[in-house]
């Protein structure tokens, strides 16, 4: 199994540890100070790995502040309304609902990005759309605010990544990482100053695996994507949506219905086509670029050889 696949399996099962740890945290431990620390904690990870090229002296050094700042006022947002959707509703169901982000993504990519976007891709959205539909069955059963939160979460979560596109060959990663990371200290710091309560030792170490995991689960990602693909390394997101259903049914008994599994099927094959169409379309069109390129070479080689035609 290549390197790259490895480093992708073990960064989201990561990854849905710390989301399992965090949604038992939150029956003791505020959302705010769940954030402030777990935060805190994830720094770690990128701490012991900064390239050398960069100083954390030149974080502020931005090209496109707004845009760094934008980002990641998005990116606390998002990570406050996940954490309220995981503490509150199944794993499972708060995974497929996130797994609307890449729809959104291709929303924005039209309207703000200016790229194209063919019919299929579309329809694999609207397809990923009616699955979640399937999951969350709005007006046959009560939606919880975790529902909601997490729907909200979809948007500010496809705006960070739609900004990072812009800024990511532009701006420092000590930039990237940092100036989000002040943000989110920042704001759970002030916003759980009127009901904080200090974690107990164990609350605390339990927060710093999540937090620690987080940050490690974000470097083993850029491992592999350095390593494999990103159309292969795309689609093993999915293996969350198995480890949510997973650790919901041993830690906390969340056992999703057939109708619940059907629409979680339905996404990660819609998100799974998706992908696999984008990595296709890819492929073809280098191929035919290279065939283009030896058909040319042939003809100069030819010209050449007899000279310009008469």
């Amino acid at each position: 199994m290549p390197i790259g696949i490895v480093f992708a399996l073990v960064s989201y099962l990561v990854f849905s540890c710390a989301d399992a740890l965090i949604k038992g945290l939150g029956s003791t431990v505020g959302i705010f100070e769940i954030g402030f620390f777990t935060y805190i904690f994830a720094l770690i990870p990128p701490l012991v790995s900064k390239p050398r090229t960069e100083s954390w002296r030149n974080i502020f050094r931005m090209k496109q502040p707004f845009l760094v700042h934008l980002r990641a006022f998005c990116g606390v947002a998002s990570a406050v309304l996940i954490t309220y959707s995981f503490i509150t509703i199944p794993l499972a169901e708060a995974y497929a609902i996130v797994f609307l982000v890449p729809v959104v993504i291709t929303i924005l990519s039209v309207f703000v990005l200016k790229e194209q976007v063919g019919l299929l891709r579309w329809l694999l959205g609207l397809l990923s759309f009616a699955g979640v539909m399937v999951v969350v069955r709005p007006g046959f059963r009560e939606l919880e605010l975790g529902h909601i939160t997490a729907l909200l979460c979809v948007f500010f979560s496809a705006a960070t990544t739609t900004i990072l596109r812009v800024i990511a060959g532009k701006e420092q990663r000590t930039t990237l990482i940092a100036i989000p990371a002040i943000w989110s200290i920042v704001f759970n710091g002030l916003a759980m100053l009127p009901s904080f309560h200090m974690p107990t030792l164990w609350e605390m170490l339990l927060l710093a695996v999540a937090g620690i995991a987080i940050g490690a689960g974000h470097l083993m990602l850029v491992l592999a994507t350095k390593n494999a693909p990103a159309s292969v390394v795309a689609p093993i997101q999915y293996s969350q949506i198995i480890w949510g259903i997973f650790f919901g049914a041993l830690f906390y008994a969340e056992f999703p219905d057939l109708v619940a599994i059907a629409g979680i099927v339905v996404i990660v094959i819609a998100g799974l086509l998706n992908i696999f169409a984008d990595g296709t379309s890819a492929r073809i069109a280098g191929r035919f670029a290279e065939f283009r390129a030896r058909r040319d070479g042939a003809r100069r080689n030819i010209v050449d050889v007899q000279g310009p035609e008469p």
